[in-house]
């Protein structure tokens, strides 16, 4: 079942992620994505996260097509104009890429060729308006195509904005998004689950589905960091305490991934999980959640 069929059934879809390396070696990756493969709907690949130069999100992407995974292409506005953005996508589409989310993208300054130009001609809404005149035939200056995708387009939100003013920006964002094409919302992590059911009943009645994010928390860490460095994601204390505590940090990560997922599962459509390299430890999560 791909992500279309998977959001159209009315099931609760589940997707991960998986962020290619730097440099040509890919099986560990493949490997962590076939650990995955008959337990998630589909698996996200990342396009140059954080800034960081990186193998590209299409070539993985077809990488897993190949597997019999359905990827999400994740695609930024970050480096390529819009001739470059509309080829790739023309050229995923060509490769057996079903799938798109469109982003904006970090700026260049925070990764590790901070000297490189942005680009950022387009930004996730125009690109998703993009997107839409792909799958109807042409392209954004009207030229008709000759065959054209039929692309799911999906966006991103971020539910715990630090404030009730980013929070109203963001579901106005996410309005305008759905306005433009995105049939699917995948949240930055979610931590607090009485925050995460007052932004869904915020946006009841919206049309598209929505998957709560998780990201699993490896450390105290990496809990703080993110508390510090990370918009509109906070872990609350208690759970930063309950790692602290615990004699297995990995166990203690599940235990809070399998709370959370319980928790969305009569709020919203599905969960993306982010295991930053902890791609085997998401079917014993899934097995506990009954999923």
């Amino acid at each position: 079942m791909s992500l279309r069929e998977a959001l159209e059934s009315g099931k609760f879809v589940v997707t991960a992620e998986v962020a290619p390396g730097k440099g040509t070696d890919v099986e560990h990756l493949l490997e962590d994505a076939a650990v995955i493969k008959d337990r998630v709907d589909a698996v996200n690949v990342t396009d140059l996260q954080s800034s960081v130069m990186r193998l590209g999100s299409m070539a993985f992407s077809h990488f897993l097509t190949e597997m019999g995974i359905d990827p999400v292409y994740q695609v930024t506005c970050r480096d390529r104009n819009c001739l470059a953005l509309q080829s790739d996508l023309l050229s995923a589409w060509a490769l057996g890429i079903k799938n798109v989310l469109a982003l904006t993208g970090d700026h260049p300054v925070l990764g590790d060729h901070p000297k490189a130009r942005p680009v950022f001609e387009l930004d996730s809404v125009s690109l998703l308006d993009v997107i839409g005149k792909l799958n109807s035939g042409v392209d954004m200056v009207g030229n008709e195509l000759k065959g054209s995708p039929d692309f799911l387009a999906g966006a991103v939100v971020n539910p715990g904005a630090d404030n009730e003013a980013a929070l109203d920006l963001q579901i106005m964002k996410m309005e305008t998004k759905i306005e433009a094409g995105a049939k699917f919302f995948q949240t930055q992590g979610v931590y607090d689950l009485d925050a995460f059911e007052k932004f869904m009943k915020r946006i009841e009645g919206f049309d598209a589905k929505i998957l709560g994010g998780i990201i699993l928390l490896k450390s105290v860490g990496m809990a703080r960091f993110m508390n510090k460095n990370v918009s509109g994601v906070f872990v609350p204390e208690p759970l930063i305490q309950e790692i602290k505590a615990a004699e297995d940090k990995a166990q203690a990560s599940r235990e809070i991934a399998v709370r959370l997922i319980k928790g969305m599962k009569d709020l919203c459509h599905g969960v993306h999980i982010m295991a930053l390299g902890w791609e085997s430890k998401i079917p014993a999560i899934l097995d506990e959640v009954g999923l």
